[in-house]
């Protein structure tokens, strides 16, 4: 594979959090047009990022609301899958690709290629497993594991010539209060139904790269093995570029139509 170009937005403020969905989809129809392999990195304040099943829970203005009292941002994105937590100790990976660079353009073989890179690494050695974990929050076919608890999951979506594989990795932090946000929204947002048609969360499937490593694990060190494992050059300085283009802007614009329903259901309590 030809040298990725690394991008990496850092914290977002929570006055644009945003920022990382629509510039994905954007980077992403780049590769393709480029043939261009992109690595992406961000993170967001305290924030329960939610699929668009989400938001299709029977007593949502609730779920919201319970989010909200534990001071949790809220964001609906730009795709489909469930829940998940974003903070000061989750690192949001993407790979992104011309979709010419993977075998038979399946759809596993793109999550296979953010596998293949996580095992590159440090943290390849400590026996990570693959597959669902059915009780951990945004469960998948996936989940990357060690000694049987969930540390990361992978999603994947395809813009014009380019597919963005995206990974959420927790390095480190409470991911038992994790597991209790996102349990507490479903609890909330079903009552009675919960654990029906969404996962019956459970906190203690779920762990950090922190609880398992025999070593010191900071968000830093995490970004230095993944990008010692894959040929890269930093060209963070251009995503000024990228955020005039009409087509970000536009994208944007689509995130925040998409969010008015969360601000709607808040503004109604």
């Amino acid at each position: 594979m030809k040298e990725a170009l690394l991008f990496d937005q850092g914290t977002l403020p929570e006055n644009d959090l945003f920022s990382p969905f629509a510039l994905t989809d954007v980077l992403t129809a780049f590769s393709g047009d480029q043939d261009q392999p992109i690595i992406h990195f961000w993170q967001l304040p305290p924030t329960l990022i939610l699929g668009m099943k989400d938001s299709r829970v029977t007593y949502f203005d609730q779920a919201l609301k319970t989010v909200q009292k534990k001071n949790y941002h809220l964001l609906l994105r730009n795709a489909g899958g469930l829940g998940v937590i974003s903070d000061a100790g989750i690192l949001n990976v993407s790979l992104i690709l011309p979709k010419n660079t993977l075998s038979s353009l399946s759809i596993d073989d793109g999550y296979q290629a953010m596998v293949d890179w996580l095992e590159r690494t440090l943290f390849g050695k400590l026996g990570l497993t693959v597959g669902e974990v059915a009780d951990s929050y945004c469960p998948g076919k996936y989940d990357l594991s060690i000694n049987g608890k969930k540390v990361a999951g992978i999603a994947q979506r395809r813009v014009k010539d380019g597919v963005a594989i995206m990974m959420y990795l927790s390095v480190n932090g409470r991911q038992d209060l994790r597991g209790e946000l996102v349990r507490d929204y479903y609890q909330s947002g079903l009552q009675e139904r919960f654990g029906i048609d969404y996962p019956p969360v459970n906190p203690a499937s779920m762990t950090t790269l922190h609880e398992v490593a025999p070593f010191d694990v900071t968000i830093d060190s995490v970004k230095t093995e993944l990008l010692q494992a894959l040929s890269h050059r930093n060209q963070t300085k251009a995503l000024a570029t990228f955020y005039q283009l009409d087509d970000y802007q536009h994208r944007i614009q689509n995130m925040y139509q998409r969010n008015t329903i969360i601000q709607e259901a808040l503004n109604d309590i």
